[in-house]
């Protein structure tokens, strides 16, 4: 049976002009029932409530817990609010808020999008409740977000994640065990939708596109003008940047190196940048080059130790000292930044089937 929830409030001169006006009966008291919760699974990852304004949303969430409430302290960092730095790199990639330079600022100077990523990364345990879900972002925000705490649930054996949004849009991109729409009564279990493909364009462009995404690179703004560059565009967006350059190496012949790869905040999360490196890479291999690629970025080294398409180097997860020994004219800078840092130095291989396919084209 459903709770039926009464307010009251004071019959004014405004209210009687109003409801007046409108024809409406109205003598004070307004009442309310929700609509009624059906069964659910004992056990699930993430449940959704979902429905327009008005419907319930937020009553029926309070059976499930009371949403945290998250503090920020004024000139902390935001990724000093974690257990330790390897805590906040696992929560804050779980919401696809993968920006480095933001990790460092203090919340309050943060943009909506990242805000609203950073509350979710300290909100995400067994038996959260969150209201509101993806409601003051940009929708492609919503679903990088929804899609990385589908990946975070189910590589954690997170439990009883209980959402509510008027948003219909995240549905495919959450996945989440069941569904209760708050506007039909209709209650749905994990199944029936599936994550829609993203389908890149990789376009080249100049290196001047540059300045579009120089911001969000996590080490360093600058370009090599000799880069060759591209754009990767989502249904004609830009969503990200990808730059490479010939490998500077007096043994190693006809290859080429990663230089940049940036994905735009509102993209990430979906896994856009490893594709991205993977599709440049698969270029210059498929036109018979070699193709080498180090990053300190955790998450894309880790996915390219893990990737069949990619092979370690000698000096894969090493520190590099020798560069403070050999340190060239060109990139001086860049190579005593990285000698005390841990990277990750992979060749890409890729798939025999694609090379082929690509010398074909």
């Amino acid at each position: 049976m459903s709770e039926t929830i009464t307010c009251e409030v004071r019959v004014d001169d405004i209210v009687k002009s109003l409801s007046s006006a409108f024809d409406y009966a109205f003598d004070g008291t307004s009442t309310f029932a929700p609509p009624v919760l059906p069964k659910l699974p004992k056990e699930f990852g993430i449940g959704l409530i979902v429905g327009p304004s008005g419907t319930g949303k937020s009553t029926i969430l309070k059976r499930f817990g009371e949403e945290k409430h998250i503090h920020w302290e004024y000139d902390k960092a935001v990724c000093s609010h974690f257990r330790d730095s390897a805590d906040a790199l696992e929560r804050l990639g779980a919401v696809g808020f993968n920006s480095i330079p933001s990790w460092m600022r203090p919340y309050h100077v943060l943009s909506t999008g990242e805000k609203f990523r950073a509350d979710m990364a300290r909100r995400l345990e067994n038996g959260a409740v969150v209201d509101e879900f993806t409601s003051v972002v940009d929708r492609n925000v919503a679903k990088s977000c929804a899609n990385s705490i589908r990946r975070y649930v189910d590589k954690n054996g997170v439990k009883g994640l209980v959402l509510a949004s008027c948003h219909y849009d995240i549905i495919e991109w959450l996945q989440p065990d069941w569904v209760f729409d708050t506007h039909t009564g209709k209650l749905t279990t994990r199944g029936s939708e599936r994550r829609p493909d993203i389908i890149l364009e990789i376009i080249p462009c100049s290196h001047e596109a540059w300045t579009m995404f120089r911001h969000h690179h996590y080490l360093d703004g600058n370009i090599n003008k000799a880069a060759r560059c591209w754009i990767a565009a989502w249904n004609g967006t830009p969503v990200g940047f990808a730059a490479a350059l010939p490998f500077p190496s007096g043994t190693v012949k006809n290859a080429w190196r990663g230089h940049r790869t940036v994905v735009l905040p509102d993209y990430q999360g979906l896994g856009l940048g490893v594709r991205i490196s993977d599709a440049v890479a698969m270029m210059f291999v498929g036109q018979g080059y070699r193709y080498f690629s180090k990053t300190a970025h955790p998450r894309m080294g880790e996915y390219r130790n893990k990737s069949p398409l990619w092979k370690p180097t000698s000096k894969n997860g090493i520190n590099r000292q020798d560069y403070k020994t050999r340190i060239s004219r060109i990139e001086g800078s860049y190579q005593l930044r990285h000698a005390d840092r841990l990277c990750y130095s992979h060749e890409f291989i890729g798939d025999n089937n694609e090379k082929e396919k690509s010398r074909k084209e």
